[in-house]
């Protein structure tokens, strides 16, 4: 029997079987037809199949369909859906990537208005390496709004000691809508997420793809983003225009300037909207030609230099009419973001605000090794601008912002006392806005509506009512805070610093955060060098003012 079955096999493989029964049904259907004058539906369902086995045994892409003709589809209806199966059905609450469930299901909670409380006690391994926590007080304090704030850019009635300084600057809330450009979002996104962002009163970071028209319909606070490729203030040749800088800068509902050095999704790396994606509303808002490709360079054209980037951030501020102007970097090369401030002491002139982007951010598609590869995380690069800045005495005349897989009030604790003094949240607020983690961004098709341009997929995105759940994370999560900041016996988020937080390193062994991380005395750096970090020793001697490429000498190691 086995050698019966093993010669059929051999003369017709049991592979083809489904493709064989696809045949016998059209020609079962056509009797039908023939005979009783029924049976068009299967006649047309097996014909499609059969078409469908010829084409596969025929094609040359795929060796399974070749192989296993219909049949082999399934193969990949099943890898289309196995992230959602896998989610819905698989994975733990704790597991997943680079969002858990867990904190997506907060996020969902805290947007639809709903509590976030946990019953039965915490579902984390406290005793895990890595765990950290925040020390309490026996006199927790109560305070009266959880409507955290900071200027930036000085006080109305002490602008900032740097050269130009800024005479406008912004009350900001210390949680904000990081950088998310219209055309990476859906038009409907782009609206509810200002209209949140005006609702709450925080700011909404415009991203490198300008000011569109959907920025402006509900008149949210702006913080406008000017890439390499100065979408919205350009020539035709893609250099900065000045006189198109002034027509957008100068609009009331912009409150900040900056710069895109780098950021954490593809740092170093630059990128090209192709022409089918350039859509009438997006050339208009960046200022491209219709149907050609939109291309963001790795680098600015309008400075080379560090000194030169010190005075193009003078030359915006003043151009704005004195508004906040600062950068935004994900830290590489630790001379390049020294000669960055030995730029600063050389010429008086500070930014009023520096954005740290952690490389395990990234609201965008890029390059697998630049996403996993290139780029510091966010505590490592925060530290490193926070400690630096003070080895040199300009921390004060500088606001630090910190953007990186930033979720709940303990990410905004935590990243406050590393060292920043607010924090922006881009993924966050996509799921505020309904996104699910479907991880189909660059696709143009988004399950939800909000990274795609497609109009019939953006109907689903309702904007008054994801406006709300915007504003409803935006002021849960600060309420939350609130509640962390009390719990800590302080009166203001500012006053954390790494002491309140606790990490575990083994079974028996948990340390502050104060005794594991970089700390730098104020204006050290200015001194000798003998007694500061590896880094501070290696790379500061080499940093120059007037170049990113490293000093002479070798290069010693960190």
């Amino acid at each position: 029997m086995n050698a019966l079955l093993q010669r059929l096999e051999a003369m017709f493989p049991l592979r083809y079987s489904v493709m064989v029964l696809c045949g016998f049904g059209v020609l079962l259907a056509l009797f039908s037809l023939v005979a009783f004058r029924v049976g068009w539906l299967a006649l047309l369902v097996c014909a499609a199949l059969l078409a469908v086995g010829v084409h596969d045994l025929r094609q040359t892409r795929h060796a399974v369909l070749r192989n296993y003709p219909v049949i082999g589809h399934l193969r990949f209806l099943l890898e289309f859906i196995r992230p959602e199966l896998r989610q819905y059905f698989i994975e733990s609450d704790s597991e997943a990537t680079p969002f858990s469930r867990a904190q997506r299901l907060l996020v969902y909670q805290r947007a639809e208005g709903e509590a976030s409380n946990r019953p039965f006690g915490t579902q984390l391994d406290v005793g895990r390496q890595g765990h950290e926590w925040v020390n309490h007080s026996m006199a927790p304090t109560r305070l009266p709004t959880h409507d955290f704030r900071l200027w930036i850019g000085g006080t109305p009635g002490q602008p900032s000691a740097s050269v130009q300084p800024c005479s406008r600057p912004y009350h900001a809330s210390v949680f904000n809508i990081s950088a998310l450009s219209f055309g990476a979002l859906s038009a409907n996104a782009i609206m509810a997420l200002n209209k949140g962002a005006r609702l709450g009163g925080f700011a909404h970071d415009t991203g490198e793809g300008s000011i569109s028209e959907h920025h402006r319909l509900h008149g949210g606070d702006l913080i406008w983003e000017i890439g390499s490729g100065y979408f919205g203030c350009r020539h035709d040749d893609g250099t900065f225009s000045e006189r198109r800088f002034v027509a957008n800068a100068c609009d009331p509902q912009v409150k900040m300037i900056e710069i895109k050095l780098s950021q954490g999704a593809g740092p170093g790396h630059g990128g090209v909207l192709p022409a089918p994606k350039v859509t009438a509303e997006i050339a208009a808002a960046r200022g491209v030609p219709l149907g050609q490709d939109c291309i963001s360079p790795s680098s600015h054209s309008a400075f080379s230099t560090p000194l030169e980037l010190m005075q193009f951030v003078a030359r915006l501020r003043r151009l704005s009419g004195g508004k906040p102007t600062g950068f935004k970097l994900c830290i590489g090369h630790p001379w390049e973001w020294f000669a960055l401030v030995k730029a600063m002491l050389e010429t008086g002139i500070t930014p009023d605000f520096i954005v740290v982007d952690g490389a395990e951010g990234g609201t965008g598609a890029a390059p697998l090794e630049f996403s996993d590869h290139v780029g510091a995380p966010l505590q490592e690069g925060l530290l490193l601008v926070h400690n630096t800045l003070i080895g040199v005495n300009l921390r004060s005349r500088i606001s630090i912002g910190a953007a990186g897989k930033v979720v709940s009030a303990f990410d905004i604790v935590r990243l406050l006392a590393l060292g920043a003094d607010w924090c922006n949240a881009g993924r966050g607020f996509m799921m505020a806005l309904g996104c699910i983690q479907s991880q189909t961004c660059h696709t143009g098709r988004c399950p939800t509506g909000v990274t795609t341009q497609d109009p019939m997929r953006q109907r689903g995105l309702v904007v008054p009512d994801k406006a709300e759940r915007v504003r409803n994370f935006h002021r849960s999560t600060l309420h939350a805070l609130k509640e962390l900041v009390q719990a800590a016996g302080l009166h203001h988020p500012g006053e954390l610093n790494a002491h309140h937080i606790v990490r575990r390193l083994t079974d028996t062994d948990v340390r502050l955060l104060s005794n594991l991380v970089l700390q730098v005395a104020p204006g050290a750096l200015l001194g000798s060098l003998s007694s500061q970090h590896k880094v501070f020793r290696s790379y500061w001697p080499l940093a120059s003012a007037h170049s990113f490429q490293i000093g002479a000498g070798e290069v010693k190691t960190a």
